[in-house]
């Protein structure tokens, strides 16, 4: 850092002071006498006053060039902040190399195609509305974190190279690990199982990866998953309420230090779920039949179904979410456990503003259940050993959920695509930058 150096957010103004600040040009407007430049830090901007002829031939300042300034604080009612910096000397460390950038930090990113935005990270970052999905994201992350722990859970960190999948198998990205095969884990549900059998309540923030070939508004190979796991369960109903009471502390605190954020893609401030109803599977079915005509969906939702379910929710209870509850058992993975005798999970989605967020449940906690499972998925129990023999060390009735961060944070903001919520989003078309 350069010593003497001060951030533009932890400026206590004085008038005259000299300091020194180093950030991006974000806005550059040249008079034949005076040139203003506006410059932006990780803290926030300042408004810097200079001759025009300190701009001299050697100088060429441009938008996004890299500055160091130093100058005299001038108090001015005017300004946003209440002050500007008169300059005195200024230094370019690095400039936009480019003869034309294809935008600048300044411009209205969200204007600008997804696949340029895509080559261009750190422009997109450093603008003011783009730039603050990022920032919100973190702050998820965080209050994620922050509840989970006032509430007795362990962070855990796990491995993410595997030697088999944790649904069978399937939609695996295989790697040579030395004389053996591996694969990129496409969750932690085991480790977080076997964390339950040691901690009790656990919690993992880290990417999970899916080979699943498609690239849709939806879906990441990619993505980083916020997961929770607790044990002592009587029902799912319980991991419900966890989540329930997670979001609504995530949400307002949210409303309350990001509402600048918020406002700029949604009028309306994040809801409580307090109000969220919980509708069985069938139910769901019945209330698609009877408001939309639907009669061909039989294991799962669709994107329309969740879309339209999110419709009834709100209608019927003020807020665009509901807990989807009882799907089929056929289609949930083999560790799930059964929902009465009539073929359902103990297993649920949480639908938000019209797409799942999260996907959860309770699990099976006892070895011969588990053993009984595969088989009749006609899953090799042997290549389940490893996994299977922390169920003799004492599991309690356990579940859990997991949500995918880039998607809550593009529903959150209502974004139209969720690579719009990844710094580097994985696709099957995309490996760099």
């Amino acid at each position: 850092m350069h010593q003497g150096r001060s951030f533009i957010g932890q400026i206590k103004p004085v008038q005259g002071q000299t300091i020194s600040i180093c950030g991006w040009i974000y806005h550059l407007r040249v008079l034949s006498k005076t040139t203003f430049i506006v410059v932006k830090d990780c803290t926030g901007i300042l408004q810097c006053v200079m001759p025009t002829d300190l701009n001299n031939n050697d100088l060429h300042l441009r938008l996004d060039d890299c500055v160091e300034i130093n100058g005299n604080l001038n108090l001015d009612p005017r300004s946003k902040i209440g002050f500007e910096l008169q300059v005195t000397s200024i230094r370019k460390l690095s400039e936009s190399s480019l003869s034309q950038l294809p935008f600048n930090a300044s411009s209205e990113v969200e204007k600008v195609s997804m696949e340029i935005q895509l080559e261009n990270r750190p422009l997109v970052m450093r603008s003011e509305k783009s730039g603050r999905i990022f920032k919100l994201q973190a702050s998820v992350i965080e209050l994620f974190r922050e509840y989970l722990r006032k509430n007795h859970f362990t962070e855990i960190v796990t491995s993410k190279l595997v030697a088999g999948g944790t649904e069978g198998g399937t939609n695996l990205f295989q790697m040579r690990y030395f004389e053996k095969v591996a694969y990129l884990a496409q969750s932690p549900q085991f480790y977080k199982e076997q964390g339950v059998a040691g901690f009790e309540r656990v919690f993992e923030t880290g990417h999970v990866y899916r080979a699943e070939p498609h690239a849709t508004s939806r879906h990441l190979t990619e993505y980083y998953s916020l997961d929770v796991e607790m044990g002592f369960i009587n029902s799912p109903e319980e991991v419900i309420e966890l989540e329930r009471g997670l979001l609504n502390f995530m949400f307002e605190t949210l409303n309350s230090e990001h509402g600048e954020a918020l406002k700029m893609f949604q009028q309306k401030p994040l809801p409580s779920l307090e109000k969220a109803p919980i509708w069985e599977f069938g139910e769901c079915l019945e209330r698609l039949k009877q408001a939309f005509g639907r009669t061909d969906l039989v294991e799962d939702l669709d994107g329309e179904a969740e879309r339209q379910l999110c419709t009834l929710a709100e209608k019927e209870f003020g807020v665009s979410a509901v807990f989807v509850l009882g799907f089929p058992l056929s289609a949930r993975p083999f560790y799930t456990a059964p929902r009465g005798t009539a073929g359902a999970a103990q297993s649920f989605d949480l639908l938000f503003r019209g797409l799942e967020i999260t996907t959860g449940g309770q699990r099976l906690h006892r070895r011969s259940d588990l053993e009984a499972a595969l088989k009749r998925r006609r899953l090799d129990v042997l290549s389940f050993e490893s996994h299977l023999r922390m169920f003799e060390l004492g599991m309690p009735p356990h579940g859990g959920f997991a949500i995918g961060a880039e998607r809550m944070t593009a529903q959150i903001l209502g974004l139209t695509n969720v690579r719009e919520a990844a710094l580097y989003p994985r696709d099957r078309n995309r490996l760099t930058p």
